[in-house]
């Protein structure tokens, strides 16, 4: 009898136990972890908890924005990405309780918005309902680069990121400011000494590592997970836009220097040629952006957006680089009808391909197309009188956004390496005198175009 009464004891005393800790569990999932941000919804009762933790933070900023009346939208690329495979079916899909949390439940340390800088007005009391909300939050101020120049080199400092954490998710807000070059810009993302390096792992960020430029999008609301958010309205294009974003800064401080060992020209000749060149490179942009053609600048109009920040004065045109892949037989007449007439056009779409268009007086175009070999690039010049073709070779590169003459336009990402190879190592002295057969660094004798080939590669008007 004692025996039994033993065993009862044992199983009484287990079966309190299990309710006991069966009753904890139920306490941590459903009161604790709500105080602490994570909350776990029937609705996402498909997905594991950090799952449903990833959307309940996004639903729980996603309120805390709408609260403040501050738009945003999504840039995330991983969940851009989903949604765009599935992108016509979200657009036509009517509001209701979707059957899956299928995109933001998707494994991420990180969700990206966007935030434009003129649509918000910095309001303090953000902050404080983010904290009350259970948000831990970090903002990343910089100098403003709009507001450097030749005269004014402080930089007012804005801000570029804000990053709000709450569980073990974190939502990356990045600020977009508008260019002169009617474009939007994003800063890097550059910790100060005292900032906590591991409040969030920021090397796995998608923005902040390097500046970026983008086109103004065009939004749209949608339905995401039963969370309504604003995306770009074609995600493929935005990530393919995101891809090559990269931006630069003129050198404003070089700049400054340069002049002080070599003042700028101040004459009604120079302004006037600055002028001209600013009006013919937006004409020329305007007509390549319309046919789709990728360019970037190129010689000495390089040379002048990087050592000076402006045009060279005693240069008289404005050069072109262009990828002979991307030659369309469109553009000769595209620039006709933009009115500007075909001055020049040396070599072929197979060998050394180059086009002069005429400006207005004496400012023209040399547009100057390049060819990709294994390790070096090279474009191509002939002179018209002894059918001699020459060479110009420079180092592999590749090409990031700036902003030259309020316009944001196309450069060598490798600037100083492109420009030392087509200028030497003194690329810092101006050189009035210039001989393009001679002068070049990069420059090399190409043989003779043969006879019977000038009337097709030897054209002047």
């Amino acid at each position: 009898m004692q025996k039994v009464n033993k065993n009862v004891v044992l199983a009484v005393l287990s079966l309190t136990s299990l309710v006991f800790l069966l009753f904890q569990l139920y306490y941590y999932k459903f009161h604790l972890s709500q105080k602490n941000g994570v909350v776990f919804s029937k609705a996402r009762g498909s997905q594991s908890g950090q799952d449903s933790t990833r959307w309940h933070v996004v639903r729980k900023f996603l309120g805390l924005i709408s609260s403040h009346n501050i738009p945003v939208y999504l840039i995330d690329p991983l969940i851009l990405g989903l949604v765009d495979k599935d992108i016509e079916q979200i657009r036509s899909s009517a509001d209701g309780p979707s059957p899956e949390c299928k995109y933001f439940c998707a494994p991420r340390d990180f969700t990206t918005f966007a935030l434009l800088d003129k649509a918000w007005k910095h309001e303090v009391g953000l902050f404080r309902t983010a904290e009350k909300m259970g948000f831990q939050w970090l903002k990343v101020l910089n100098k403003d680069p709009r507001l450097d120049g030749m005269d004014d080199l402080s930089g007012t400092e804005i801000p570029l990121h804000y990053i709000f954490k709450l569980s073990s998710h974190a939502i990356h807000l990045v600020v977009f400011y508008e260019r002169s070059g009617n474009f939007l810009w994003h800063g890097p993302l550059r910790l100060k000494q005292h900032v906590d390096r591991k409040f969030v792992p920021f090397r796995k960020l998608h923005f902040g590592r390097y500046p970026g430029a983008y086109e103004k999008p065009e939004l749209l609301l949608v339905s995401i997970d039963d969370l309504k958010v604003q995306i770009p309205k074609n995600p493929s294009s935005f990530l393919e836009e995101m891809s090559h974003s990269r931006f630069l800064e003129c050198r404003y401080r070089e700049a400054r220097a340069f002049f002080q060992v070599y003042p700028d020209d101040a004459s009604f000749d120079a302004v006037e040629f600055r002028k001209k060149a600013k009006s013919l490179l937006h004409l020329a942009a305007l007509t390549l952006n319309n046919l789709g053609v990728k360019f970037w600048l190129s010689s000495g109009t390089c040379l002048g957006w990087y050592r000076q920040c402006s045009v060279i004065p005693y240069s008289k045109d404005v050069d072109l680089g262009i990828f002979i892949r991307d030659y369309k037989a469109d553009i000769i007449p595209a620039f006709q009808k933009a009115g500007l007439p075909l001055k020049h056009k040396f070599g072929k779409v197979e060998d050394s391909l180059e086009l002069s268009f005429q400006g207005d007086d004496d400012v023209k175009l040399d547009i100057f197309f390049f060819y990709e070999e294994d390790d070096y690039v090279w474009n191509g010049g002939t002179q018209a009188k002894s059918g001699k073709k020459f060479k110009y070779l420079f180092p592999k590169f590749t090409l990031c956004w700036t902003e030259f003459v309020e316009l944001k336009v196309h450069v060598p990402c490798e600037t100083l390496q492109y420009v030392e190879a087509n200028y030497g190592p003194d690329w810092k002295v101006p050189v009035k005198t210039w001989d393009w057969k001679n002068s070049p660094s990069n420059v090399q004798y190409n043989g003779v175009w043969p006879v019977d080939e000038w009337d097709e590669v030897i054209q002047i008007y």
